[in-house]
């Protein structure tokens, strides 16, 4: 059976700069079943879904439904919220449990967006000091590898790690399935097995980042993301809140992207947005086309003009 994932493998579709784009995630707990756009097809009440799902335009905020693997119910307390902001060096995870999801609506996501989490604590939400969270995505509704792939996935790591493991709605990317995110530092992955997921989890604990198999942070745009991956690559034992994107030029099919250490030093990479060929379905039944990718150039070691004496 043909599906995109499979597609995408065989062709050996690039997974640098595919990863959702967001500075900041809410997810809220909704066990039971998703639909497609599971913020307004799920047991969530669906008003209180599309007024969320409005609110979150040009924010930064990206916003999903989580649930425990198998989608059993959610435990005494209330459901579960976590927002979690990946930029680095100012990366936060809050988590609170709400009697009633309606207590959402009172958020400011502007304000998270940006980094600023008064109106979740407001809420009553407090510092998660759990181990790093790995969302894998499951939904079949978006797209039968998710489900096909992401499940089983998602059951076998909560096997040995049932805190750090969660099922999402959606992250993008089906043909990378099983796909997930990894918090507190929003780095995305694509076809990962359940002993790589747990070795990304350990890197994470121990303030590292694993490289391979990542589609990139998700607080960066998609050439940021590429540029981002291509130098952790030449620079082993970076950890998350060592590198940042301070500034990107240009504009699709170029970009020419500088990252700076919190060293001081710099580089500046090249970045150029190709096809991947042949065309083929981005997601199973739907029609071919030519996925983007993000292919780097060339990176290079910036060096600031001398001071004139």
């Amino acid at each position: 059976m043909s599906t995109c994932a499979r597609d995408a493998l065989d062709l050996r579709e690039p997974l640098a700069g595919t990863a959702a784009t967001a500075r900041t995630w809410l997810l809220i707990e909704q066990p039971g079943p998703w639909g497609a756009r599971a913020l307004t097809a799920s047991r969530l009440d669906p008003g209180l879904g599309a007024a969320l799902e409005g609110a979150a335009e040009s924010t930064g905020v990206r916003i999903a439904l989580i649930r425990r693997p198998g989608g059993r119910r959610a435990e005494p307390g209330g459901a579960r919220v976590l927002a979690a902001h990946t930029l680095p060096g100012r990366a936060w995870t809050r988590t609170v449990r709400l009697s009633s999801p309606e207590a959402l609506r009172a958020l400011d996501l502007s304000a998270l967006g940006a980094g600023d989490p008064a109106s979740f604590e407001a809420l009553g939400g407090v510092a998660y000091d759990g181990p790093p969270l790995a969302l894998v995505c499951t939904n079949g509704k978006r797209d039968r590898c998710c489900a096909l792939l992401g499940r089983p996935l998602a059951e076998e790591l909560a096997l040995t790690a049932p805190e750090a493991v969660w099922e999402i709605t959606h992250l993008g990317g089906h043909r990378f399935a099983p796909t997930l995110l990894v918090l507190p530092h929003g780095y995305a992955y694509g076809r990962s097995s359940a002993p790589e997921v747990e070795e990304i989890l350990r890197a994470s604990a121990s303030g590292e980042v694993v490289a391979a198999g990542c589609r990139g942070r998700s607080c960066w745009d998609r050439p940021g993301q590429a540029a981002e991956l291509a130098l952790r690559e030449r620079l082993p034992g970076v950890g998350p809140d060592d590198l940042a994107v301070t500034g990107t030029r240009g504009a699709a099919p170029r970009w020419e992207v500088t990252l700076t250490h919190r060293d001081g030093r710099r580089w500046r990479v090249t970045v150029a947005e190709g096809a991947s060929l042949p065309p083929r379905p981005e997601s199973c039944g739907g029609a071919p086309a030519a996925p983007r990718r993000m292919d780097v150039l060339a990176v290079r070691a910036h060096r600031a003009a001398p001071t004139p004496r």
